[in-house]
């Protein structure tokens, strides 16, 4: 009997062409800033030059574009086939200036990335058997971090980006909240296909306001070259010393936990839920992707949850859009001259989408928690301790500013601090032996408790 449409699941399903590049384009808007961000991080502590920081910009859009090909598409066991854009991870940035700066470079670096990588490949079954440690309680509240940790992301995006001479400026916020408000009314008031593309209505309305008021120009894109090909080991044969590749494979175990979250968030807003071979299958494109980084001179690669907001909010749920946006992805990395035009949309028209798209994750959280029985447990507990835990990072950047680099790289991450508390809470309150937890009853007015007989 032929497949009919009802049969198709909305993750598999293909929109029409233009859909698909105009929601393409959108999760392409969505993350581009956090994309170019790692590589212009770690260059610029390596004090790289113009050119070379060009050429780790646009290499690292080829291999996003190619991860996220990877992921969503995927082939044999490799990529989890919903969803997922990928990046690199601000997890490894701190590893990778220590290791660039202290005499390694950029060969140390790379080195340490496709071992981690391996490692990621390696590893990526034995974390698809915990998915049973992941019950709606931990997935709940790991995607409600998630969103919550994305937040002032946003806001230093509408406030100006870090480290801008206006940041702050009124005019600034001005333009988000404009942004914020295109993205707002057209979800309400525009027909459904419009609906679908509000961010990216917003970020376009943003732009048009943002050019003639000066917030940004398009010189660069004159500057920029029109072809650029990424070739391996251009900055030299990668270098294998062992205190880098311990950092690195600390780094490929927050990486692996963070993108558990970002696959299980996507499961549940999609319908489809990840399963242990699927997980297995998502982190193996993970160490896949992150061994290419390691190749084509980049760095580690994961899922990218601003743009599991993005799913959220548009409900759009076919991976064939994030797979166009994949594709868009190589053209930016392969046409220098087409990234300086998406690199000219500035930081505040960002995070006014931000804002909604970010929030989105947090309610998605918020919606699955609506499922969890906190009567009569300590599933509270649970929720309560692990948000605040994974906002300790996000609120106070400096917090563990005292302790070991590998204690760092775990903890300031708010996604894996958050996570790997809730998965312990859990563990303690749900799964270990322990007395029944009761609840004092309450009583009518004036009435006495029971007595209880004496113990032998």
């Amino acid at each position: 009997m032929a497949t009919t449409a009802e049969e198709v699941h909305p993750v598999d399903e293909i929109p029409p062409p233009r859909q698909l590049a105009a929601f393409g384009l959108q999760h392409v808007l969505a993350m581009y800033a956090g994309a170019v961000a790692v590589p212009l991080i770690v260059g610029g502590a390596l004090r790289l030059s113009a050119a070379d920081l060009a050429y780790l910009i646009t290499a690292d859009l080829l291999v996003c574009g190619v991860a996220t090909l990877i992921q969503c598409v995927g082939f044999w066991r490799f990529g989890v086939r919903l969803p997922i854009m990928q990046g690199c991870t601000f997890a490894a940035v701190s590893p990778m200036v220590l290791i660039g700066t202290t005499g390694g470079g950029l060969p140390a670096i790379y080195g340490s990335v496709i071992v981690a990588g391996l490692a990621i490949v390696l590893l990526a079954p034995v974390f698809g058997r915990l998915l049973r440690f992941f019950p709606p309680l931990v997935t709940g509240t790991v995607i409600l971090i998630i969103g919550v940790s994305l937040l002032p992301v946003a806001g230093n995006w509408a406030a100006g980006g870090v480290g801008s001479k206006d940041f702050g400026a009124p005019r600034n916020l001005a333009l988000a909240a404009f942004v914020l408000a295109v993205v707002l009314g057209v979800q309400r008031f525009a027909p459904a296909f419009l609906a679908r593309v509000a961010v990216l209505t917003g970020i376009v309305a943003g732009l048009v306001v943002a050019v003639p008021f000066g917030f940004t120009d398009f010189g660069g894109v004159a500057d920029a070259d029109w072809v650029g090909i990424s070739t391996p080991f251009h900055f030299g044969a990668p270098e294998f010393r062992v205190s880098a590749i311990v950092s690195m494979l600390v780094v490929a175990l927050v990486t692996m936990t963070e993108t558990t979250g970002d696959l299980i968030a996507v499961g549940e807003m999609t319908g489809r839920r990840v399963e242990p071979r699927s997980l297995a299958d998502g982190l193996r494109a993970d160490g896949l992707s992150t061994v290419l980084g390691g190749v084509f001179n980049t760095f580690p690669y994961t899922a990218y949850a601003q743009n599991v907001g993005l799913v959220g909010m548009t409900r759009v749920r076919s991976r064939w859009v994030v797979a166009a946006a994949g594709g868009l992805l190589v053209l930016l990395g392969l046409l220098p001259k087409l990234g300086a035009v998406v690199a000219a949309v500035p930081a505040p028209v960002l995070g006014g989408a931000g804002l909604v798209m970010f929030g989105t994750v947090a309610a998605s959280g918020l919606r699955t928690l609506a499922g969890v029985d906190f009567r009569g447990n300590h599933n509270l507990t649970v929720v309560a301790v692990s948000v605040a835990v994974g906002m300790l990072p996000v609120g106070v950047p400096t917090v563990y500013a005292k302790f070991p680099d590998w204690f760092q790289t775990v903890m300031n991450s708010g996604i894996s601090a958050g996570c790997l508390t809730a998965i312990a809470l859990n563990l303690l309150f749900n799964h270990l032996p322990r007395r029944a937890y009761r609840e004092a009853p309450v009583l009518a007015e004036g009435a006495q408790p029971a007595s209880t007989p004496p113990t032998a």
